[in-house]
Order: C-alpha cells, then sequence, then structure tokens
C-alpha cells in the first residue's frame, strides 16, 4: 500500500514538474516572439514574412505603411497583399518572383501602384529562412520592403546632369578650340588680324558662357546643400540699377537692342543681399537678352509695402504657357527652335528661384509668344539673415 501511494507521489510531482517546465518554456516563447515583434517594429524598413503556403505571418509597421494599408495582413496570403510592377508597368507574378529566390537576392527595379494613382519606387529584398514558423523545419521566406523613390529621383537627376552638362560643356570648348586653332593657323600663313581677332572674339565668347555655367553650377551645388548664407545690408537701389544697364548696355548693343532702366522717386534702401538680389536681376537681364532679337530690355524698380519690386521686360520670342509652368525646373529648356539656338543648361531660372526663396521673394511670369515677356520679383527688406530653404 505504502509503495503504491509512494509511486504516485513520484508520479505527481513529476507531472508537476512536468508542466511547470513547459509553463517555462511557454513563458521564454512567448518573451522571445515579444522582443522579436519589438525588434521587428523598430525597423526603418517594411517586414513581411511568409509561410510555405505564401501566407503573412509577422509584418512590421512600416510594411503597413509601404503598402498603404491601416488593417492586420495576418494570415493573408501574399499575393493578395503585395501587387509590384516591373519599370514597363507590367505586373510581376510576386510568387514567382519569391519562389525562385533560392539564395538572398534583391531588387530596385519594382513600383507600387497606389489606390489615387500616384506610384513609388520599391527595393524589395528576398531572403529564404528555415526558422519555423509552427513547425519545426518549415521554409519561408522574409521580405524587406523601402521606398525609394527619393533616392531614384536623385539618380535621375544626377544621370541627367552628368549628360546635360557634359554636352553642354563638349561644345563651347570644341568651339573655343577650333577658333584658337584657326588663330594660330592664319597667325603662321596670312597673318590678317582682322581673322584672327574674330576668331579669337568667337573663342572669348565661348570661354564666358563655360564661365557662366561654372557659377551657376558652383551657386547650384551650394544651394542645394543648404550652404548659401544671406549677409544682410542696405542697398542703394539706384546705384544698383545704374550700374545693371551700363553693365549690360554693350550685350544689348550688340545684337542691336537698347537696355532702360526706369524707377519712380527716390527709392528708400533694400535690407537684403546685395550679391543674390543682383545675381537674381543679372539672370532675368542675361535671359532677356538673349531671347530677344529686335527692340528692348527694360529694367524697373519701385517701392510697395515692405520691400521692392523689380521688373524686367522685354520684347522678345515670349514662353507659351505650358512652358511657364516648367521654366524654374532644373534642366528645362524649351522645344521652341529659337530657344534652342542658343546655348544653355536649364539652370540659370533654377538657380534663380532657389536664390528668390532664399531671400523670402515672390516671383511672378507673364509672356506671350512674339510678343515678349515681364519677370517681377518682389523682394521684402530683412531685418536679419532667415533660415535656408
Amino acid at each position: 500500500m505504502m509503495k503504491r501511494i509512494l509511486s504516485r507521489t513520484r508520479k505527481h510531482k513529476t507531472t508537476t514538474a512536468s508542466k511547470s517546465r513547459q509553463e517555462d518554456q511557454l513563458q521564454a516563447q512567448a518573451l522571445e516572439h515579444e522582443r522579436l515583434t519589438s525588434l521587428i517594429n523598430s525597423m526603418a524598413d517594411g517586414v513581411l514574412a511568409v509561410d510555405g503556403e505564401m501566407k503573412v505571418v509577422i509584418y512590421n509597421g512600416a510594411a503597413l505603411n509601404i503598402l498603404d494599408v491601416n488593417s492586420s495582413v495576418h494570415g493573408k496570403a501574399l499575393a493578395e497583399v503585395l501587387h509590384v510592377f516591373d519599370k514597363n508597368n507590367q505586373e510581376v507574378d510576386i510568387l514567382k518572383l519569391v519562389n525562385g529566390a533560392n539564395t538572398s537576392t534583391s531588387r530596385r527595379d519594382l513600383l507600387l501602384h497606389y489606390g489615387d494613382g500616384s506610384m513609388a519606387n520599391l527595393y524589395l529584398s528576398i531572403a529564404p529562412v528555415h526558422l519555423g514558423y509552427g513547425r519545426d523545419g518549415q521554409r519561408g521566406y522574409v521580405l524587406l520592403m523601402r521606398d525609394i523613390t527619393r533616392e531614384k529621383s536623385l539618380e535621375e537627376e544626377r544621370d541627367e546632369f552628368i549628360s546635360v552638362v557634359s554636352h553642354e560643356l563638349r561644345t563651347p570648348i570644341a568651339i573655343a578650340e577650333g577658333n584658337i586653332s584657326n588663330a594660330q593657323f592664319i597667325a603662321d600663313k596670312t597673318g590678317d588680324i582682322g581673322q584672327i581677332k574674330a576668331a579669337l572674339q568667337q573663342s572669348h565668347e565661348q570661354i564666358l558662357f563655360l564661365a557662366s555655367m561654372v557659377n551657376d553650377l558652383a551657386t547650384l551645388s551650394r544651394a542645394e546643400r543648404g550652404k548659401l548664407n544671406v549677409e544682410v545690408a542696405p542697398i542703394d537701389v539706384q546705384t544698383l540699377m545704374d550700374d545693371l544697364v551700363k553693365s549690360y548696355s554693350p550685350d544689348a548693343k550688340a545684337k542691336g537692342l537698347s537696355v532702360h532702366g526706369q524707377t519712380g522717386k527716390k527709392l528708400p534702401p533694400l535690407q537684403s543681399s546685395g550679391l543674390y538680389v543682383r545675381e537674381v536681376l543679372q539672370n532675368f537681364i542675361t535671359n532677356a537678352i538673349k531671347y530677344t532679337d529686335t527692340g528692348s530690355v527694360t529694367i524697373q524698380a519701385k517701392a510697395v509695402e515692405k520691400g521692392i519690386e523689380f521688373a524686367v521686360s522685354d520684347t522678345g520670342i515670349g514662353i507659351s504657357r505650358s512652358d511657364q509652368e516648367k521654366i524654374f525646373d532644373k534642366f528645362f529648356r524649351s522645344e521652341d527652335y529659337r530657344t534652342r539656338k542658343t546655348n544653355g543648361t536649364g539652370l540659370g531660372l533654377y538657380v534663380t528661384m532657389k536664390l528668390a526663396r532664399l531671400l523670402h521673394a515672390e516671383i511672378d511670369v507673364k509672356s506671350q509668344l512674339n510678343k515678349g515677356s515681364t519677370f517681377t520679383i518682389f523682394i521684402p527688406n530683412l531685418t536679419e539673415a532667415p533660415p535656408a530653404k
């Protein structure tokens, strides 16, 4: 009898100990699961883990943001949750893509379509795992997702920048080199001073264009990196106007144009950056002369509440309504054949807008094809340097 009691007691203790170990294991597993969930949710990249049946078993908040959904995707089929497209906007078979990943693989050329018609560039990394989702040894996949739309945009801008600048540099360099070679040849063979001067003049013009381009690129680089600082000081507007008219009259005269400066009554000083105000106006004047074949360019200034309003008007080729929406975009150049006749990188007005924002200025454009354009800019008085935008 005693032996049976002892045996039952030992069995009870063994069962109790076994249950205690199972409870400890469950608690440990729950703790590990909680830690894993916290870790995944702290990741900036979207995470989707799927089992062998391609159903979602783990996900994080970043994944929901990228997929633009606000409800649980646990247990849903991957093909129902994730729809990706290639660069030609053809839908990609996500199951085939994932099943074909025998080793870790990634793609940067995929697109996501959203309900409002917008799209996002998607980085997708796929890694096969054997961690076991409920059953030891069960195969699954972990998908990492990242919205790389901005990165792609920067890559495209960089490629376009290299293409445009290399093309625009090649032309003036070739012209300048060719004319200098001609000048050397003429000096050796005939010594015709007139022809030598003409060749050197053309070379000089191309070198000035290159210098202007380098200046635009340097200003653009500083603006993009937020390295431009505004040093506020009083600007004598009348003196500035007189200097601009004097500086650009020779260029205008060479094209048979005239430059006029118009101001109202005595203008008060403008509290702003003399360097950037001058550069903005110079860009407007340069463009006005460049795209005007006959007539004149007029520079105006008048005092308004809290600042000065400048306007640069021309009698040139004008800008179409559709182009007016794009002229301040980086690298934009109109397809109008009259615009294409002149050199340009499409950076001048982009830099101008950057500087205008830095000065808290406002730009307005009015133009008609074949009738000319007027660029108006209101520049407010600044009491101190504003933060870069």
